[in-house]
């Protein structure tokens, strides 16, 4: 049976994917620049006698083809980078790199790909078709890893029928994961605002065009553009966490920096916002003397998994771990470059419970405590493993 043989190696494996991730913990390289982490994954993959090839300068890209007779293609993605934290965890595996740590699990996935690699490498005699495994860089940064591995080929030969990746989630006890079927995750756009008045000192204001007071101005309007013109029945996020004024106690300066995000889960209106912020914000600065220069980085595309691929999956984590470890999701407005993957080919994103209050493993991705119950890593190999085979109909 197919459940059991994967849960036997999965097991067997267990210890050494626990060893792979607290390697790449403690060695942690930021976007665009993992190539310790490719070194290492290709290290593995070349003594397991599984067929390689580079993509996207650090991304790697596997191949586990199978003895049985099929056409059909699954990949399987895991991201590599880390981010710019100062890791604040005392564990023996804490980040050796100054100022970088993977706060975001991706060290988790990793290593996971790394284990269900090796399952299923061990079990070609027993399926058909193919596993592309997909470990990509740069999830964490513009344009994201995955747009450019996909503009280099990565959804072709072979192409996939199906992609499937997976994310840490400490919200979730380990031992459980998570599914949501359609729109799952928003957008995400970073905005620059430069707004520019005429500096000078705060006792004569009236000589001057106040650059503060346009910004805080704009500020407060924009928020006109979520409440006043968004769709309520469509989730809309517009934050600013950066102002730089950079003036004094009596100085006015000549400009302001504003930066922020913008997220959604519809591209039409996603598409209208921004000309709407772009067009209040001129407007505003213009009305009261000045100018603003509103620069909009497009980011990632919202998440859609699947109707089918995810209920299907989501069935196959239930037969692998019981229905009581099985939960479903609601949306979730942060953003993932795992989109491209899902606005390209049927996809499924998942989620995988790493918090436990014991071990105190449930501070939040992207904090300097983030850290996970390494009992999450006994289902991350095998399940992948199980919901590739299954989706390939074997």
């Amino acid at each position: 049976m197919i459940k059991n043989k994967i849960q036997e190696l999965a097991a067997n494996i267990f210890n050494d994917v626990v060893g792979y991730r607290q390697h790449i913990h403690a060695n942690p390289e930021l976007s665009f620049k993992e190539f310790e982490t490719s070194l290492f994954i290709k290290d593995k993959l070349k003594k397991w006698g599984i067929e390689y090839t580079d993509c996207a300068n650090t991304g790697v890209v596997g191949l586990i083809k199978g003895n049985q007779p099929s056409d059909k293609v699954i990949a399987l993605r895991a991201d590599m980078d880390a981010l710019p934290i100062h890791e604040a965890n005392d564990k023996p595996y804490r980040s050796k790199n100054h100022g970088v740590m993977h706060a975001c699990g991706h060290d988790v996935h990793t290593s996971s790909l790394l284990g269900t690699a090796h399952i299923l490498n061990q079990m070609k005699d027993e399926f058909g078709g193919t596993i592309k495994l997909i470990f990509q860089p740069a999830e964490e940064l513009l344009p994201g890893g995955a747009s450019i591995m996909i503009k280099e080929g990565v959804l072709e030969n072979p192409k996939p029928d199906y992609i499937v990746g997976q994310h840490v989630m400490p919200l979730i006890d380990a031992g459980k994961v998570g599914f949501r079927s359609g729109i799952y995750m928003a957008s995400t756009d970073e905005l620059y605002v430069t707004v520019t008045g005429k500096g000078g000192h705060g006792a004569q204001p009236h000589q001057n065009i106040d650059p503060v007071l346009i910004a805080s101005h704009i500020i407060i309007a924009l928020q006109q553009i979520v409440s006043r013109n968004a769709d309520p029945r469509t989730p809309s996020v517009l934050s600013f966490g950066k102002v730089n004024a950079n003036g004094a106690t009596n100085i006015i300066p000549n400009e302001v920096k504003i930066e922020g995000t913008f997220r959604t889960l519809d591209e039409n209106w996603r598409d209208e916002a921004h000309k709407r912020m772009k067009k209040m914000a001129e407007g505003i600065a213009e009305s009261m003397g000045g100018s603003c220069d509103f620069d909009i980085h497009r980011g990632y595309p919202f998440l859609i998994n699947e109707e089918k691929l995810t209920a299907n999956a989501k069935t196959f984590a239930e037969e692998f771990l019981g229905k009581d470890n099985v939960v479903d999701l609601d949306i979730w407005m942060a953003a993932e470059d795992f989109s491209f993957y899902s606005q390209v080919t049927d996809a499924c994103f998942y989620r995988l419970g790493t918090g436990n209050a014991v071990k105190d493993t449930q501070y939040s991705v992207h904090t300097p405590r983030f850290d996970i119950d390494e009992d999450a890593l006994k289902i991350s190999t095998g399940l992948m493993a199980y919901i590739a085979l299954k989706q390939l109909g074997n």
